[in-house]
């Protein structure tokens, strides 16, 4: 993945603009608001935080208000994110940034090809000490998603692909949500899937 692609036009398209924006600041609030109501039924204590593919900042600044006291890290790909907003650089695949106790990852994947993304997902696991918040594009959200606001030059795969490989390292609890085995929150079964 260049970090060229992901230039001012890209993030003005995708994350500005509100015509043409895939998702809005406020939707990313309340989407951190619930994950982190999630986190805290299961009481699982957040003091650090890294978001990869952070792009313009608004789901990492809404996890940073939901919990104030953890040190967060924004890692991101894009040379011109990296130099407007000061992230870290590097990518997913391969970024060695010190695990966290929630590890956002969204969006990102489907950027990747097939052997990068094996290679993410690996990392996703080695960073991630408690949670990981996964969010990406699949052959079953085609026909959910927005396609005129959505950037479909990504790789769609199918949501079982990911599934299988997270499955050695994760639980699925919902919501996008995995906790990083073996579990040490209890969690009811009809709350996996």
């Amino acid at each position: 993945m260049a970090g060229e692609k992901f230039d001012q036009a890209y993030y003005h398209q995708y994350y500005e603009d509100p015509e043409t924006r895939a998702v809005s600041p406020e939707e990313q609030q309340v989407q951190a608001h619930f994950i982190a109501a999630y986190l805290r039924y299961l009481t699982i204590d957040v003091h650090s935080g890294i978001d990869f593919g952070c792009g313009t900042g608004s789901m990492l600044s809404a996890f940073q208000k939901e919990f104030p006291r953890a040190t967060w890290a924004g890692v991101e790909v894009s040379t011109y994110l990296c130099q407007t907003y000061g992230w870290q650089q590097g990518s997913v695949v391969d970024s060695t940034i010190d695990p966290a106790d929630l590890v956002i990852c969204s969006d990102v994947l489907g950027y990747l090809a097939t052997r990068e993304c094996k290679q993410a997902l690996k990392n996703l696991a080695r960073a991630t000490q408690h949670t990981l918040y996964l969010s990406v594009l699949t052959e079953e959200d085609l026909e959910i998603c927005d396609q005129d606001i959505t950037d479909m030059s990504q790789a769609v795969r199918s949501a079982a692909w990911y599934k299988r490989l997270l499955k050695d390292d994760f639980v699925n609890i919902g919501g996008g949500l995995f906790l990083k085995k073996p579990i040490d929150v209890p969690v009811w079964q009809m709350e996996k899937l």
